[in-house]
């Protein structure tokens, strides 16, 4: 979704990767930001922070008459129906980062 959204190409593709999996691991809770994670990235939880804010907003207040193609995709059970997953609330996603 960021690779039609130009506030996105000044970030580091890296730390956009790392974003997103911070992101995702928080909406499954399936934990945080490892210092395992943090030594083979090169970002803190910190550094990431206000990117995963913004592509959780991005997930929240995205257009729906955009990218159906993809979203059509995404939403089959080959690809685990990510499209589906509901982001997450910005009150809880802030709670979440800080714990």
């Amino acid at each position: 979704m960021t690779l039609q959204e130009y506030d996105y190409v000044r970030e580091r593709p890296s730390k956009l990767a790392a974003s997103c999996l911070l992101l995702a691991l928080t909406m499954k809770n399936l934990g945080g930001w490892t210092p395992t994670l943090e030594y083979y990235s090169g970002y803190s939880a910190q550094d990431l922070h206000p990117l995963v804010k913004r592509l959780n907003f991005l997930l929240t207040y995205q257009p729906r008459d955009k990218l159906n193609a993809v979203r059509s995709k995404y939403s089959h059970r080959v690809f685990f129906e990510v499209a589906k997953v509901t982001p997450m609330d910005m009150l809880k996603l802030e709670e979440a980062l800080t714990s």
